[in-house]
């Protein structure tokens, strides 16, 4: 089926590309992004903007939003696929390329099933060579970096809003890429809990996320452990798509600490993670897996583990500002985005986003980084969890 985009008119093709660049060239002209994505209809699926921000809905069996997102998405997600490439050369690492292309392959089998099939609908339909998609979806277990990400959770008894906050500043080399094309997709799976990813086109796990339930979750690069366990593991799961599956079946931080423990995991992380009556950061190694709360109803999370069983060398200047939230009586969204401004990471934070667990509510910032000194913009993702798309005959 053919994607349906909105307006009724159907311009020829060259008659397109002249209209997409006046429209950029009038945006440009009036102080504005031009938007990274053309809004539009596809069977169950739907990517349209909400406060300025791009959301795409999609809904159905994995095969089904394989496809729906390649219709969708598909021109971006082209553009984005040399970037786990870039980014290894860009290191310097030319030579390591290889390997990491290997090391993706042999984590192909322990992808869950339906996220297999999904990514072979979306590059059948988007044309993209599926070996890239295994490289893109596997590329953070397997090549790791200085990465910086920082996290701010506060409980219900200290919110001014009187539910719990979640705040997290993702920290990742953009390479004039991913600062422009930040995408929220709300999923709806066929027998799952509904859910929403702050990521890009052709990643189909979860780095940030939150579900129907109020569970969110982001995650954090960690380097060192007192398990000296490797790091990494040929066995485990891709942790993004480990963390999709907390989202699709977990309502609550303990069951999402049972499924973490049940899986083969690849590599040294922290999962900050929150409902809508408890928060923490589950500390992971192929070995381990502790869980440590917050105190004085604040817990902060950057790229250091922390518990008695992981702790080595927790020394972290981003951590020390972020805990200074304990001297706030009432802590608010703005005073959690304040925090974050002040642990950012110049030209590496690309997002910056803050979790309502009660009210499932995102507020998200984006644009040139960082991030955080942008505008928070606001998504109430229950009505998009709670029914899908109508579709447009």
């Amino acid at each position: 089926m053919r994607t349906r985009f909105s307006g009724p008119v159907r311009l020829l093709p060259v008659a397109a590309v002249l209209l997409a660049g006046l429209l950029a060239v009038a945006a440009a002209v009036a102080g504005e992004e031009p938007r990274p994505y053309r809004e539009g209809r596809f069977e169950k699926a739907e990517l349209k903007y909400i406060d300025g921000l791009p959301v795409l809905v999609v809904a159905g069996t994995p095969a089904e939003m394989g496809c729906q997102k390649a219709a969708l998405t598909g021109d971006v997600a082209r553009e984005l696929s040399d970037y786990p490439q870039k980014l290894v050369e860009q290191a310097g690492r030319q030579a390591d390329w290889p390997k990491v292309v290997e090391l993706g392959n042999t984590l192909l089998p322990q992808f869950p099933a339906h996220h297999r099939e999904e990514l072979r609908a979306f590059a059948e339909k988007s044309g993209l060579d599926r070996g890239k998609g295994v490289v893109a979806n596997t590329l953070i277990d397997t090549y790791r970096d200085a990465f910086a990400c920082s996290s701010l959770l506060v409980a219900a008894e200290r919110s001014a809003t009187g539910g719990p906050l979640f705040g997290r500043n993702l920290d990742f080399y953009s390479l004039g890429l991913l600062d422009r094309y930040t995408l929220v997709t709300v999923h709806r799976p066929q027998g799952k809990r509904a859910f929403a990813t702050i990521g890009y086109p052709g990643l189909f796990g979860c780095i940030s996320g939150m579900n129907d339930a109020g569970l969110a979750v982001a995650v954090h690069e960690v380097f060192l452990s007192r398990d000296h366990a490797a790091m990494f593991n040929p066995k485990g799961v891709p942790y993004s798509l480990l963390f999709r599956r907390i989202l699709e079946e977990c309502a609550t931080v303990k069951e999402a600490e049972k499924l973490l423990r049940s899986c083969e995991r690849t590599t040294k992380l922290n999962l900050a993670v929150c409902d809508r009556t408890d928060a923490g950061v589950l500390e992971m190694t192929p070995k381990t897996v502790a869980f440590r709360g917050g105190e004085d109803g604040v817990c902060a999370c950057t790229n250091h583990f922390r518990t008695e069983e992981l702790a080595l060398l927790p020394v972290c200047r981003r951590y020390n500002k972020l805990i200074e939230a304990r001297e706030l009586e009432i802590i608010g969204v703005a005073d959690v985005a304040k925090k974050l401004h002040e642990v950012h990471q110049g030209k590496l934070t690309v997002q910056t986003m803050i979790f309502e667990p009660a009210p499932l509510v995102l507020h998200l910032a984006v644009g040139p980084a960082p991030a955080s000194a942008q505008p928070l913009r606001k998504v109430d993702l229950a009505p998009l969890f709670g029914s899908a798309p109508r579709v447009r005959r």
